[in-house]
């Protein structure tokens, strides 16, 4: 597990699910996201499923934090989580596996030994802002991606005396 001490306060882009092929060919999206819904981020996370590891250096106007997704190869040297404290607050990042149902509970117990105030992940592509007791459920869902979800998306984080969450409609 990783440990990252960031800027305080601060604004957070969040993407997840890229599952971007060839980023020199499909970086328009980056950028837009840079131009537009990223732009004055003071970082961005991923939560995996990058699948070309290039496509993080397309992120140039500021710096990511990534973990490993279920569909990164080898190639990808990414932890599989990673905890970032913020301030007084503390979030896990993390991609998930298995079926969208429990998600969350199973990847809360990855965190078991770490008190996170949030918890952002990805894996099953579904924007969710959602507040349990004390934590933040945080899914950027995909802006690449819909599945099953009502849109393309990602989401921004913002944090400062508290942790709000925004989900972005690409559509």
């Amino acid at each position: 597990m990783q440990y990252n001490t960031m800027k305080w306060p601060c604004r957070i882009g969040v993407i997840s699910d890229t599952h971007i092929v060839d980023p020199w060919y499909d970086d328009t999206l980056i950028e837009s996201l840079q131009n537009n819904h990223f732009r004055g981020v003071d970082f961005v996370l991923h939560a995996g499923d990058i699948v070309d590891p290039q496509t993080l250096t397309r992120f140039s106007s500021c710096p990511v934090l990534a973990v490993c997704g279920n569909m990164d190869t080898l190639t990808i040297e990414l932890p599989m989580r990673r905890v970032i404290s913020i301030g007084p607050f503390r979030i896990g990042l993390a991609h998930g596996w298995g079926a969208p149902n429990g998600l969350e509970q199973r990847l809360l117990k990855e965190f078991s030994e770490e008190k996170i105030d949030c918890l952002v992940y990805g894996h099953s592509h579904m924007p969710t802002c959602l507040w349990q007791g004390e934590q933040l459920f945080f899914n950027p869902g995909s802006p690449t991606d819909r599945r099953n979800a009502p849109f393309h998306s990602v989401g921004i984080l913002e944090v400062g005396d508290s942790i709000q969450g925004h989900i972005i409609s690409l559509d």
